[in-house]
């Protein structure tokens, strides 16, 4: 008898094309689902988490520093420690809809966030750069965003590569600790 017969579970034949083997390992990771099942008008600024983060105290938001027109917060599914975001406070999905002076912004705490990392972490290299529009891959697509992504060589083993899995040697809070205190 299957297990999930046994637990009072419907009981499912590969016929229904459920629990049919394949090369896929899972990592269950159910605190990803409030991120994947967004609110319904994240186009608008009253649904966008970008837009609502500010309201929040930079600890609770993951936030490290607060600008002018800018700010920059840890990325709350980072690729590795210290991944974080410069974000303009006004909504905006595209950067050539940037103002003169938010451009200058995002450039400098940029930079700004490159300086920090590796005073903090002794990054070999980063990976900089925004999806602008979601063909282009863009979570949040409706509310600009630039990632500032910290490299180490080595930093993509075979967790990655081979297990599909992102190994993060650093807590969150951790990192924003660190950053925002170097900041």
């Amino acid at each position: 008898m299957p297990d999930s017969a046994q637990e009072g579970g419907p009981e499912l034949s590969a016929q229904d094309g459920v629990g049919i083997p394949d090369a896929l390992q899972r990592l269950w990771t159910p605190h990803r689902l409030a991120y994947v099942q967004k609110p319904a008008g994240d186009d608008e600024p009253s649904g966008c988490p970008f837009c609502r983060l500010p309201e929040l105290d930079d600890v609770s938001a993951l936030i490290l520093a607060r600008g002018e027109s800018v700010y920059a917060v840890l990325n709350l599914y980072p690729y590795n420690p210290g991944h974080l975001m410069v974000v303009p406070y006004r909504h905006v999905p595209d950067y050539t809809e940037l103002t003169d002076e938010e451009t200058v912004e995002l450039a400098r705490f940029t930079q700004r966030a490159m300086t920090v990392v590796r005073k903090v972490s002794s990054a070999h290299g980063f990976n900089v750069g925004m999806n602008q529009g979601v063909i282009a891959g863009a979570g949040i697509a409706a509310h600009l965003h630039q990632h500032v992504v910290p490299r180490w060589g080595g930093d993509a083993n075979f967790m990655p590569v081979i297990g599909h899995t992102k190994v993060l040697p650093q807590l969150l809070a951790e990192t924003r600790e660190l950053l925002s205190t170097a900041w």
